[in-house]
């Protein structure tokens, strides 16, 4: 009687453990009905409704599945770009791979746009003023309509525009995943003398004077004027290459992010840039990233004033003065931006 008993007890056990697995999983069916009828409407809690048309396809879809031929061959371009960064980082592994593992704050410079999926790496000195600009109208949510009416200044005030590095780990990772990313580039010397040029040159900028520019003429000018001394107004570039060369410059900390490295900026090596313009083609190249994103109709890249952009007969002359072995310390400074953006070493530099 007590086995028979004992048995009835146990069936009944197994009879519960059924019902409750059977319960299980018609619960997860039901889940799994219901996300396959809204699995979009979830999938990015920062789109507003109604930002995105459904069935809108988004940048990235655009460039590596285009839904029309493109004649221009801009599509074969950009690969080859992508190519090439992802070649010179493996080639130079033993000094791309130095850092490994990318914090937040190493994002600071990548700007995220959430109704578009777009994040840019803003390059100082690579018409990154105008690149902000028209990040503003993308995420303004019609606030903005031409890029050219925001005010440079305020193109630059880091409550405009959400970076990157203000997720969370999670979202980092998602975004950098599933959003199209671009960056912009420029040959460096090009850009580092178009910096000189704009931050020791012109009076305006007496917080770079002030800041980097008394330091500059007290490290590396002989008799330096009191007036020098104290303003920093006058900072001629080969002394500003020896502030760059300097070994104690590196143990200072990273270089200010207007003669950063763009590898340093932007991090090539460790994030997949799905486009990477150029500032010699500026304008071919942003226009061609508006139409992916879909708003090539309405939105146009702003024109840029040629007059006055820094050149490679003007970058030469500057170099004029500088000593080859000083030449041959700053090629190693760029070094992976002239190697991973493909551009050649320039003929007037001395590196024998």
């Amino acid at each position: 009687m007590k086995q028979t008993l004992g048995e009835l007890m146990r069936m009944s056990r197994i009879c519960r453990m059924l019902f409750a697995t059977c319960l299980g999983s018609f619960i997860l069916v039901i889940f799994y009905f219901q996300s396959m009828f809204q699995p979009v409407m979830q999938r990015n809690p920062f789109v507003v409704d109604g930002c995105c048309r459904k069935g809108s396809r988004n940048a990235l879809q655009e460039l590596y599945s285009p839904s029309q031929l493109d004649p221009s061959g801009a599509a074969v371009l950009h690969q080859a770009r992508r190519d090439k960064v992802v070649e010179s980082c493996r080639v130079n592994s033993a000094f791309s791979r130095k850092r490994r593992v990318l914090t937040p704050g190493d994002l600071k410079h990548l700007v995220v746009d959430e109704d578009h999926e777009l994040i840019y790496c803003y390059v100082p000195k690579v018409a990154c003023t105008n690149w902000k600009r028209v990040m503003m109208v993308l995420t303004g949510r019609g606030k903005y309509s031409d890029p050219m009416e925001i005010p440079s200044n305020q193109a630059h005030v880091p409550s405009n525009l959400k970076t990157l590095n203000q997720y969370s780990i999670a979202e980092i990772n998602h975004r950098l995943k599933n959003y199209f990313k671009f960056l912009f580039v420029r040959e460096p010397f090009e850009r580092l003398v178009s910096a000189y040029r704009n931050k020791f040159t012109l009076k305006y900028n007496s917080s770079f004077h002030k800041r980097f520019g008394t330091r500059i003429i007290r490290r590396y000018r002989k008799n330096a004027t009191q007036d020098a001394l104290i303003n920093g107004a006058d900072v001629k570039f080969k002394e500003f290459i020896e502030y760059l060369v300097d070994p104690a410059t590196q143990r200072d900390g990273p270089l200010n992010e207007h003669w950063q490295t763009v590898y340093q900026l932007c991090h090539p090596c460790h994030i997949h840039y799905d486009m990477v313009g150029k500032y010699e083609t500026l304008e071919e190249d942003a226009n061609y990233i508006l139409r992916l994103v879909g708003v090539g109709d309405s939105l146009r890249f702003p024109s840029y004033a040629k007059s006055t952009r820094t050149t490679d007969a003007m970058t030469a002359q500057f170099f004029s003065n500088i000593s080859s072995q000083q030449q041959v310390q700053l090629y190693q400074l760029y070094k992976m931006d002239f190697l991973m953006f493909n551009y050649s070493i320039p003929s007037y530099l001395k590196l024998d």
